[in-house]
């Protein structure tokens, strides 16, 4: 997973589903499974189905919650 280089100051930008399944090894379906019943925190951005984002912070916390070091996740939270 490639990360988007932000200008200074800015907020890094929040995962697409393909990539929270990636870095924590799951099939994207998981997670959208995971995102759908609450146990990631996820939001929809677009007009109909839209698209699914997850906040850095949100995967922080999926990942506490079930004792992963943020380290083995291979991203910056």
């Amino acid at each position: 997973m490639q990360e988007n280089s932000t200008p200074e100051g800015q907020p890094a930008p929040p995962f697409k589903v393909k990539d929270v399944a990636a870095v924590l090894g799951l099939d994207a379906s998981t997670v959208y499974v995971a995102c759908r019943t609450g146990l990631i925190g996820s939001y929809r951005i677009g007009v109909g189905r839209g698209t699914i984002r997850i906040p850095r912070s949100a995967l922080k916390a999926y990942a506490d919650e079930r004792g992963i070091p943020a380290a083995e996740l291979g991203v910056a939270l």
